[in-house]
């Protein structure tokens, strides 16, 4: 729990409990699936106006899905390496008496 300051000496309780702070992911993951759909669904639609093929369509669907793979693998790789640096940070800022 956190303290506020009510006058220069006094503190009181917070009672509540917040976890903005862990949300992060939740939010990645959203916009991330969001941009994953947006991005293959219109390149199937595209080439689907393009050609009249099955099978470039389909080559297209899976070549969309597999990049977007690759991006969903960086990004995920970037904000778990990111949370651990964060909680090493906070760790060796403990350690050594300092509040991060």
């Amino acid at each position: 729990m956190k303290n506020q300051l009510v006058s220069k000496k006094k503190f009181i309780r917070h009672g509540e409990i917040h976890r903005v702070k862990r949300t992060g992911w939740l939010r990645a993951a959203t916009l991330g699936a969001n941009d994953g759909l947006i991005s293959t669904s219109s390149l199937v639609v595209g080439v689907a106006s393009a050609s009249t093929s099955p099978s470039s369509i389909m080559l297209a669907a899976v070549a969309g899905l597999v990049a977007g793979a690759s991006l969903f693998r960086g990004a995920f790789r970037v904000a778990f390496w990111g949370a651990t640096a964060m909680g090493c940070t906070a760790a060796i800022g403990h350690l050594f008496g300092s509040v991060i």
